[in-house]
């Protein structure tokens, strides 16, 4: 078959590369793709979705799938869908549960999953109220896509009612915070667990634990992600299966009942507190970076796995993981990520001459483009994640770090602590 991309990201770039060890797939297009999804497809110029749609149609691309939460929050998936073609993402609807916190709170709340109390408000004085009865740290959530950044763990009561403040004054993320959720804070551990789902039956994916903060130890602000580890011991059976009972059932079941059943993957953000879920979000989309880590454990074709979740029939997909093996991924990001942009710089990769490495590790390029003269240059933000693969979370974080080493560039920059929380254990 051949699958079309939607995305430039290096979770764009991770399922790319990992179609392009599948048997299934001919031909690999991605929309726009960034400077290195070239070396493993076509990168097509196309953003209108009903233009997309007519390439897809012209071109006889059996598979769309959409990467970013954006176009799926604006309708890519029905636009398609109304012209008859096989996409992987839920509909504009259902993307919801990512676009809008307040509708993804109200729906936990209806469905009856567990989630921390919580208030949704566009009055400050409503807020502020709401803050003066809760315990420092206090959440404050920007109801709209802010790209992972619009979360403020206050550390006090005037800290939280200050980021309200510069939330719904548009100050902080525009129109994004126009509507607040106040939250209480959990104190436990977080994971990110992954399902993909056809409307009715669903997949769990091996759980994964994601790095918000840019610095070691967890400190700094919050970005898009610093590196992750898949799978991680944090989780046992019975925790899935809490997981599943509590949480993915009655999403599904509800969503569907609602008319919106969901198709693609959601992204389930927990904190276990006390060895029970409690529901920090919903996504709709792979997380990234985990899913740079999640691509490299597939054992069966992911290709299966996506086309049967898009067409309804994922019961008979073929989903199947490489045994006793972890993924480690850390992220390289550019001088002055997430502060502002860096100057482009040169990327140089040496040779890898380790077939050890070579053969247990790769690189998942996000913010990169060529120059005039075809050199792949650093662009700004998260550049890059570099995976290691090993048969012990130790092992595969040692590999992504030899990586780490082989990549140059101006101003890189990472944590060197990734899975640190895993290897206390």
């Amino acid at each position: 078959m051949d699958v079309l991309i939607i995305g430039s990201g290096g979770r764009e770039y991770s399922i790319g590369y990992a179609l392009t060890k599948d048997e299934n797939v001919d031909k690999i297009y991605f929309a726009p793709g960034n400077g290195a999804t070239d070396e493993l497809g076509e990168n097509i110029a196309i953003s209108d979705f009903n233009e997309l749609a007519t390439f897809v149609k012209d071109n006889g691309i059996d598979l769309t799938v959409v990467g970013p939460e954006d176009p799926l929050v604006n309708g890519i998936v029905d636009v398609f869908k109304e012209q008859g073609l096989t996409i992987f993402g839920p509909s504009k609807a259902a993307a919801q549960l990512e676009g809008s916190k307040v509708f993804m709170k109200n729906c936990l709340q209806k469905y009856g999953v567990p989630t921390a109390k919580y208030i949704e408000t566009s009055s400050l004085d409503e807020a502020t109220e709401f803050i003066k009865t809760m315990s420092a740290p206090i959440v404050v959530k920007a109801d709209g896509l802010c790209a992972g950044k619009g979360v403020i763990i206050a550390k006090s009561h005037e800290e939280a009612i200050e980021a309200t403040k510069g939330m719904l004054s548009g100050e902080s993320f525009g129109d994004a915070g126009s509507n607040v959720i106040i939250e209480e804070f959990l104190d436990g551990y977080e994971l990110s667990v992954f399902a993909v789902c056809d409307g009715k039956d669903y997949v769990v994916l091996p759980a994964a634990q994601d790095h918000k903060r840019l610095l070691d130890n967890d400190e700094g602000p919050n970005t898009g992600g610093m590196g992750a580890y898949v799978p991680t011991p944090l989780v046992n059976d019975e925790l899935y299966q809490k997981i599943e009972d509590r949480v993915i059932k009655p999403t599904l079941k509800g969503l569907d009942e609602d008319g919106m059943p969901f198709t693609g993957v959601l992204f389930i953000g927990v904190m276990v507190v006390n060895g029970e879920p409690i529901i920090l979000e919903y996504n709709v989309r792979f997380g990234d970076p985990e899913c740079e880590e999640l691509m490299a454990l597939f054992e069966s074709p992911v290709s299966d796995m996506l086309y049967k979740a898009a067409t309804g029939d994922l019961k008979n997909a073929d989903v199947r993981f490489k045994k006793d093996t972890y993924a480690v991924g850390v992220v390289l990001a550019s001088e002055n990520y997430p502060y502002k942009s860096s100057t482009p710089a040169e990327i140089i990769v040496d040779d890898i001459v380790h077939e050890d490495l070579k053969n247990n590790s790769y690189i998942a390029y996000a913010g990169v483009s060529r120059d005039e003269d075809g050199k792949l240059m650093a662009t700004g933000g998260r550049v890059l994640v570099c995976v290691g693969l090993g048969k012990s979370i130790q092992e595969a974080r040692d590999r992504a770090y030899m990586l780490v080493g082989q990549v140059h560039f101006i101003g890189k920059k990472c944590r060197t602590d990734i899975a640190y929380q895993a290897l206390k254990q």
